[in-house]
């Protein structure tokens, strides 16, 4: 297979290495997502079979950023993906969408949100965003695939247990996340299996950040800190959007026989085999 990837950040390197890995064709696009033109001439010249698109504005530091840049956010996170998914399907492209878990509050009663659960969160613009670009392309036959909160064994500014970390303080709240090393192993065979439709690619089980801190702490640095807050302090004192903390249900992807490791156990292997080296 060809591939085509947008967006150069965190995720769109780590597929890019990833299919390489498995003798995959693969290029990075050099388009706009919101110029159907330069689209046009991308998949004319590199000819791929998938575009994968990892081309969104999560924020920087965070979410709260989008609060301040509504037009860039919904730009690049909804006009973007609309304009590749017609440009996509106009040249018999099969588009690849990278989506976000983040569309929800709450366990949904302890079942974990599915697929087919409408998004019931809204209290931030990058939420938001990400909610209505879903539900534009729901009804048409690409893949979507909804991750969280993303894990690497490498430490780094886009990593979620690095981010934890330099926090003065965290929450203890229960969260679906996804290691990335899963994410990419269980997209590539939803990939090759041709499917579409939603996917929550998130690790089984849910885990809260003082776990995770608890673990950090237990396998590479035993005199870390970390102190605690409710919601109410965090919006209080350094939050302006709403976060979104749910659970997702991942039993579709199970159900296709492709497993993603449970998140603890995930974590762990991150911690022994990526933190803990850096730091040795």
């Amino acid at each position: 297979m060809k591939f085509l990837i947008y967006g150069k950040g965190f995720l769109g390197h780590h597929f890019l290495n990833y299919l390489r890995s498995q003798k995959e064709e693969v290029e990075f696009g050099t388009a706009d997502i919101g110029n159907l033109e330069q689209i046009r001439h991308d998949l004319l010249t590199y000819r791929p079979d998938i575009v994968l698109n990892c081309a969104g504005k999560t924020g920087r530091p965070n979410v709260d950023w989008c609060e301040d840049h509504k037009e860039e956010t919904l730009y690049s996170n909804v006009t973007g993906p609309l304009i590749l998914w017609h440009t996509c399907h106009e040249m018999s492209v099969r588009l690849v969408h990278l989506g976000s878990g983040c569309v929800y509050s709450g366990d949904n009663h302890g079942q974990g949100f599915r697929e087919t659960d409408a998004p019931n969160f809204f209290d931030s613009f990058y939420s938001s965003t990400k909610a209505w670009s879903e539900q534009m392309l729901k009804p048409f036959p690409l893949l979507q695939l909804r991750l969280r909160m993303p894990i690497d064994k490498q430490p780094g500014p886009r990593n979620f247990i690095s981010k934890i970390t330099k926090y003065e303080k965290i929450i203890n709240i229960q969260n679906s996340m996804t290691v990335v090393e899963d994410l990419l192993f269980a997209s590539y065979e939803l990939i090759k299996r041709k499917k579409t439709g939603i996917y929550n690619m998130t690790n089984p089980g849910a885990i809260d950040h003082v776990t995770i801190l608890k673990m950090y702490q237990e396998i590479v640095d035993p005199n870390f800190k970390f102190e605690v807050m409710s919601l109410e302090e965090m919006y209080q004192k350094y939050a302006i959007a709403k976060r979104s903390n749910c659970v997702l249900n991942t039993e579709k992807l199970a159900n296709e026989g492709i497993q993603m490791r449970p998140i603890k156990e995930a974590i762990r292997d991150c911690l022994e085999k990526g933190f803990l080296e850096k730091r040795s």
